[in-house]
């Protein structure tokens, strides 16, 4: 026995060590990561729709370690004798991963209204590879270089898709120009501050002159300010008014007319021309975000940026899918702001997302705790502001878009590659050989309803304006950095998204 016991031990030994090198260290073969529900790195994806900045063609995406490193047309796949791990969408659409520039994660703090684990799994459902997490509704806010550190320290292993973080612009920081560097220098992707109050007392708003220092500070960095445009303006005496009802939403809407926006953007431009190409703040760039009125704060926009002046401006799905008759009394989900207007102005919203003038999407997810919604008192003037949407707006744009005659480019370009110019992440945004394997799949002919029967990852989906709708652009899949995060209910058991620092 001992005799047969050694002559076999070499041939296990050589049959081990061959099972390694095929199954470990071939690592386009096997992965026993669990930050991917694929036990490979190595693979295509197929489809007969796979949307490029060169077009939407059919054929075939190579991933390797997690980066695109062909991309091959149908009629060269087919005398392709390369093959290796193909995953076949068949009629699916490929598409790059959608960028959020603006969402509120509320961690550290205030966990138990989102979350980084919740918030990025809603992400990744929802076709979102990489978002951008708002400054302020955490607590503490991000205004420092220790307040990020906190930011990074609730985030990392947390989070199921990549995240970036803006910086908050209030007066303590603003004239203090070594803090603002130091903030910058410690990788946020930009400035956000507010023109109004903000609702959160560590994150007071800011005036021009803040404004101004901020841009300043930014252009060494060539990074962007992000504004809340509002400014109150006086209000009228109506709300003592008995016919003003407070479940109404019509009574809202009153307290923050078109008006507010309009005076905000106004006094942005009178500093957004220093962004000018040969002006003080060139290289500092302005981003309006949450843009409802499409009157004449449109029209000043428009005007500044055929003037030259460094400045975009983002709408969210909730002011292209939702009029302001359509509002139920004392229902607060839809309370936001600034607030959603009239069906006038939402269909000047298409017409001006369509030809141009607004140049990306975002989702301004702004959940909160139920009880602060105060659902059941439907109080619009008390309840807390903010439309719950994360894992539901790309379906949102695409089921309305689609009325309009929306292209799978213009989806590409709103949610993905303009976004990721604005952030300054070249190797994201695009279908593109070298760039991050950043991909969503969806059946743009697969409807679904908001229910229960769905699986939905936002902490408080009750909160949500969508809740009970229908909704059409089904997301099958989810891939950030190569890896498949998310399968049609099914997350990957490690969360391995990557904390995106500016450079």
């Amino acid at each position: 026995m001992d005799h047969f016991l050694w002559r076999i031990l070499p041939l296990l030994a050589l049959l081990a060590s061959f099972l390694y090198f095929y199954y470990v260290h071939d690592s386009s073969k096997f992965s026993t990561s669990d930050c991917s529900l694929l036990p490979y790195n190595h693979y295509w994806i197929t489809s007969k729709g796979i949307v490029t900045p060169r077009g939407v063609i059919s054929g075939a995406v190579e991933v390797k370690e997690g980066i695109i490193v062909s991309i091959v047309k149908e009629e060269d796949w087919q005398g392709n004798s390369k093959r290796g791990q193909i995953i076949d969408y068949d009629e699916a659409v490929i598409m790059p991963g959608l960028i959020d520039v603006h969402a509120h994660l509320d961690d550290p703090g205030r966990a138990e209204w989102e979350g980084f684990p919740s918030g990025t799994k809603a992400a990744a459902a929802g076709g979102i590879t990489m978002l951008i997490d708002m400054p302020l509704n955490s607590f503490p806010s991000t205004v420092s270089v220790e307040t990020l550190r906190l930011k990074l320290e609730a985030a990392e292993k947390s989070i199921y898709v990549d995240v970036g973080f803006w910086g908050g612009l209030v007066p303590e920081n603003a004239f203090n120009a070594s803090s603002l560097d130091a903030l910058l220098s410690a990788g946020v992707l930009g400035l956000k501050s507010f023109m109004c109050p903000s609702g959160i007392n560590d994150f007071p708003m800011t005036n021009a002159s803040h404004i101004k220092e901020g841009l300043s500070v930014l252009a060494k960095y060539r990074r962007p300010l992000l504004v809340h445009a509002e400014i109150q303006l006086d209000s009228a005496n109506y709300l003592e008014d008995d016919a003003n009802d407070p479940r109404h939403y019509s009574t809202y809407l009153k307290t923050r007319p078109p008006a507010w926006e309009e005076a905000a953007i106004r006094e942005l431009l009178t500093l957004s021309k220093d962004t000018r190409i040969g002006g003080p703040a060139e290289g500092a760039h302005l981003h309006v975000v949450h843009l409802s009125d499409s009157g004449s704060s449109l029209q000043l926009l428009k005007e500044a940026k055929r003037s030259g002046d460094s400045v975009t401006v983002e709408t969210c799905p909730h002011y292209l899918a939702f009029s302001a008759e359509e509002i139920q009394d004392g229902d607060t989900r839809f309370k936001c702001a600034p607030p959603i207007r009239d069906a006038a102005n939402k269909e000047a919203l298409w017409k001006a997302l369509l030809e141009g003038d607004i140049d990306m999407l975002s989702s301004d997810h702004s959940p909160t705790v139920p009880e602060l919604k105060l659902l059941n008192e439907g109080n619009f003037l008390k309840a807390w502001g903010g439309i719950s949407s994360l894992q539901f707006v790309f379906p949102v744009t695409w089921s309305y878009g689609r009325n309009y005659g929306v292209t799978l480019e213009q989806l590409a370009l709103w949610w993905s590659e303009r976004p990721a110019k604005l952030i300054g992440q070249d190797s994201k945004g695009s279908i593109e050989v070298g760039k991050h394997a950043d991909i969503f799949v969806w059946e743009p002919n697969t409807d679904f309803e908001l229910n229960d029967d769905l699986p939905i990852y936002l902490k408080h989906p009750r909160i949500s304006a969508y809740m009970g709708t229908k909704l059409s652009g089904k997301v099958l899949a989810t891939f950030v950095r190569g890896n498949l995060v998310y399968k049609e209910g099914k997350h990957a058991s490690a969360a391995c998204g990557s904390l995106i620092l500016a450079k």
